[in-house]
């Protein structure tokens, strides 16, 4: 069964809306692990606009499965992931502007300086995995490089108008996961997978783990973290 990563970055953006202590992601982080996911994933922003350097230090401290740090390549997160240690560093495109991130990074355009990053962070004893679109040309630069997993960009899929489009854009998703299990690389996948998408799943094999974190935050307002990500643990076994 894949596994499920829960991001929690979005309970630190409802506390910097307000610029208060609360809601604190240090104690989303502990309540995600207590119902069940299999790791905590905080993505720490050049511009700090959710998480902050204090969350990654405490969470660090206190997460009992594993922490996925997201960060672009630069010197500041490679030497914070250094100190930091996390379980796994995903890098990932970045741009003051996005929302949230948007596609996968190009390394076809920035080869050497996503290596250089990856072979920093090797030198550390931390393993690397890169945020790609579901491209089986970046999936074969991604080992070329020696990134030790790929995260498979699912928005485009989640976002599709169309049928044909929702078809299209699954099947390339599917041939990167396989395309990375040939390769000897892990696979996961996220971003944009709520509660119905991630039901399209079902019978996938090569995806080790999803990366889920706005639609289990937004469900739990409703009915709380506890069974949001409990009733997403459930949909994950029965793909």
């Amino acid at each position: 069964m894949a596994g499920l990563a829960v991001n929690v970055d979005h309970v630190a953006t409802l506390r910097e809306a307000r610029k208060t202590t609360y809601p604190d992601p240090v104690a989303a982080a502990a309540l995600v692990e207590l119902a069940g996911a299999d790791g905590v994933v905080i993505h720490l922003r050049e511009d700090r606009r959710h998480i902050k350097d204090r969350d990654v230090r405490i969470i660090r401290q206190t997460v009992q499965t594993r922490l996925i740090l997201e960060m672009a390549a630069t010197n500041e997160m490679v030497a914070i992931a250094l100190e930091i240690r996390p379980d796994l560093v995903t890098l990932v495109p970045e741009k003051r502007e996005e929302l949230t991130t948007e596609g996968g990074l190009d390394l076809v355009t920035h080869r050497d300086h996503i290596e250089d990053a990856i072979s920093s962070l090797h030198q550390g004893g931390i393993p690397v995995s890169l945020f790609l679109d579901p491209d089986r040309d970046q999936i074969k630069i991604a080992h070329k490089i020696n990134a030790d997993k790929v995260e498979i960009h699912t928005g485009t899929f989640c976002d599709a108008k169309s049928p044909q489009q929702r078809e299209e854009t699954f099947q390339q998703i599917v041939d990167s996961a396989k395309m990375a299990s040939k390769l000897k690389m892990g696979a996961n996948a996220g971003h944009g997978l709520d509660y119905k998408t991630i039901k399209a799943f079902k019978g996938v094999s090569g995806i080790e783990e999803f990366s889920i974190g706005h639609s289990i935050i937004a469900r739990a307002l409703m009915v709380g973290i506890d069974r949001a990500v409990r009733e997403m643990i459930a949909l994950i076994k029965e793909l």
